[in-house]
């Protein structure tokens, strides 16, 4: 047999072995990512919607690599108007004792979405059905690896063996 024979087969195998424990993984962050495309992993602004909890744990683990939702810090807005206030008036408390001319706070800044107001929002939806067709044939050349690798292996037992530690590896690492 000759070298290049030999680099061959063994690179099959690799594959082939390499593919099957990575199945798992790749169906999961297809189906994830396909459904993250369309946001219903999360609740917009001004909606009644609100994410199966199941839904919202898959894509944080997607997206942070945790199940653990990580604690959020309050809006600067929230926080900043009782204390805007508050400096608004020792401000115009101390102009009116020391005869310091009134400075005022800045109000909240102009977002990107104020400034952008006069422009026509972009059509979102080819992008994200492009993108949900790419999860979509993601899952299916997955699916049909495994199918291949089970048809034309001669030791499915091993492929089997493979498949589940693809499963059960992800699963032990999120323990710790």
């Amino acid at each position: 047999m000759s070298t290049n024979h030999r680099f061959l087969k063994l690179s099959r195998t690799v594959h082939l072995y390499l593919g099957v424990f990575m199945v798992p993984a790749l169906l999961f962050f297809a189906i994830t990512g396909g459904l993250q495309t369309f946001s219903l992993h999360e609740t917009t602004r001004g909606s009644s919607y609100t994410p199966p909890a199941w839904l919202a744990t898959l894509a944080l683990l997607h997206k942070k690599q945790t199940t653990v939702a990580p604690v959020r810090k309050p809006r600067p807005q929230e926080t900043a108007a009782p204390a805007a206030a508050s400096a608004v008036a020792a401000s115009s408390a101390a102009s009116s004792t020391n005869g310091v001319p009134e400075t005022r706070l800045a109000g909240p800044s102009v977002g990107p979405s104020d400034r952008d107001s006069g422009r026509p929002k972009k059509n979102l939806l080819p992008m994200k059905l492009f993108f949900a067709l790419v999860a979509v044939s993601l899952c299916l050349s997955t699916l049909t690896g495994l199918y291949m690798a089970y048809r034309y292996s001669r030791k499915p037992v091993l492929v089997t063996g493979i498949l589940v530690a693809g499963i059960v590896v992800p699963l032990l690492l999120l323990l710790f």
